[in-house]
């Protein structure tokens, strides 16, 4: 039940956003790049989005850099002995034709050793570059946004 929740919050997280820019590389598009506002004291920060890739072969998303933080990481949430838990992932796989969501309890980019925290306040965007081993790189502009429970967007999508 919990899997089938997660997988409902990710497949429609990305609605909320619907005013968030959309990037191209090859057959690739990257919809919705967001984060969070950073929490006071928080050492590290996520990013979200969704990558569609309308192309008849695979990808891989091999990393992912910002000049706002030390280091970039992929991440995922697995279950593990009846827990959620979160991991490091080396590259993520981007099916021919399908699509892969980084959202919260999900893929996501974790941002760690922040080197500029005035960027990370609600209403701020911030780039993130990818890099794919078919497609190439690409940089986006992630829009920072208040905790989805305080969105005004997310309350209006909710009803």
């Amino acid at each position: 039940m919990l899997n089938k929740l997660i997988i409902l919050a990710a497949l429609l997280l990305p609605a909320c956003f619907a005013n968030a820019q959309d990037y191209t590389v090859g057959e690739l598009e990257i919809t919705h790049p967001w984060s969070q506002e950073l929490p006071p004291n928080a050492p590290t920060v996520a990013a979200y989005f969704v990558i569609h890739n309308n192309g008849k072969t695979a990808d891989r998303l091999l990393s992912v850099d910002s000049p706002i933080a030390g280091e970039a990481q992929l991440h995922e949430h697995v279950m593990k002995d009846d827990l959620m838990k979160m991991q490091k992932v080396e590259n993520v796989d981007i099916p021919a034709g399908g699509n892969v969501t980084f959202a919260p309890m999900a893929y996501h980019v974790m941002l760690v050793n922040l080197k500029d925290r005035s960027l990370l306040s609600d209403g701020k965007h911030f780039p993130l570059t990818m890099h794919f081993e078919k497609a190439g790189d690409v940089t986006v502009e992630v829009a920072v946004q208040k905790k989805p429970s305080e969105n005004p967007q997310m309350h209006a999508h909710a009803q």
